[in-house]
């Protein structure tokens, strides 16, 4: 096989490119290279991780709240219910024993 057959027909030699051309292909590598390392340094980092998680779980607590606040206050009435009850049964099994 020839080096014609091999190469690929649209890329150019590095001689044939322009200036221009050539350092916007570095900036576009450069800027992906970028990217990729901080979605690796994202995935890594779990304090990072752990403000964004809390970050979404309070913006959607916030939209729930001002869509429908009846729910809101239900859910923590019946948490509220429940820490109750466990507390009333951890005081009995305590005096108990």
């Amino acid at each position: 096989m020839s080096d014609a057959a091999v190469s690929k027909p649209s890329a150019k030699a590095p001689a044939e490119r322009s200036t221009p051309a050539l350092h916007a292909d570095i900036q576009k590598t450069r800027d992906d290279l970028r990217s990729t390392l901080d979605a690796i340094e994202f995935k890594l980092n779990v304090p990072k991780q752990a403000r964004h998680a809390a970050h979404r779980l309070k913006s959607r607590f916030n939209r729930l709240r001002a869509e429908n606040p009846v729910a809101v206050y239900a859910g923590i009435g019946g948490a509220v219910v429940v820490l109750a009850g466990v507390a009333v049964l951890g005081f009995r099994s305590a005096s108990k024993g």
